[in-house]
């Protein structure tokens, strides 16, 4: 091939690359989790069924990973937070039969959309029966801290939002995978139940969560529901 060749087949490469760089098509961008949320929070109520929450005292969900318990308590109590009363559901696990945590959490649900909102949790940690600490406590309007979207009553595959957003204290927040997961643990068998994946900000890694609808939580990583008390 002659030098006027190669100059003509090296010009026409570049043309082609730069027409590909042209056209070519981004790939598309994931949005960013929602930290702010446009709710009216004086129709917020302590009390209700959210899509795949349920906030009626005495209803009490009951997990197991091995050993190791978890029992998720919706309370007879509820507490002012941020202008709203919440309500209080309490989390106690367990590692190994000892007690290491016993939180308690603050929501609020939207009846008319079905979205359950975190509000913050006061957090007591465990070791050898005594109380060694409180990490992660936080609530919404203390320190910059805002409410989270917990749960949202309508997912859809996709949707990113933060659950809590405590800066350099709790900045949870969850991406929807599928609304249409069947999943199969202890207590059942339960379908279309919304598959989230939840990672923070402040800390590396994710955890697959599963809500039932009706139901709530029926799988949180390693811990499967195993007993569900209905309440009064």
């Amino acid at each position: 091939m002659n030098r006027s060749s190669i100059v003509r087949v090296f010009g026409l490469a570049i043309l082609v690359a730069a027409s590909a760089a042209l056209f070519a098509t981004p790939a598309p961008q994931k949005a960013d989790f929602r930290n702010t949320f446009p709710v009216d929070k004086a129709k917020l109520s302590s009390t209700g069924k959210g899509t795949y929450f349920i906030l009626e005292p005495g209803y009490t969900l009951h997990f197991r990973s091995g050993k190791d318990t978890l029992v998720v308590a919706v309370l007879e109590e509820t507490k002012v937070v941020d202008g709203v009363t919440t309500r209080v559901v309490e989390e106690r696990e367990t590692e190994g039969g000892e007690l290491v945590e016993i939180s308690r959490n603050y929501f609020a649900l939207d009846a008319a959309t079905g979205d359950v909102y975190y509000f913050g949790e006061d957090v007591d940690i465990y070791k050898n029966g005594k109380v060694t600490g409180h990490e992660g406590a936080w609530l919404s309007g203390v320190n910059g801290a805002r409410f989270g979207l917990i749960v949202p009553g309508a997912p859809r595959p996709g949707d990113r939002y933060y659950q809590e957003s405590a800066p350099k204290v709790a900045m949870d927040r969850a991406e929807v995978v599928a609304t249409n997961a069947e999943v199969k643990v202890p207590a059942g068998v339960f379908k279309n139940c919304l598959h989230t994946k939840e990672s923070s900000a402040l800390e590396s890694g994710s955890e697959d969560k599963y809500y039932a609808p009706g139901v709530g939580l029926i799988k949180d990583a390693d811990f499967v529901l195993v007993r569900i008390e209905k309440g009064r």
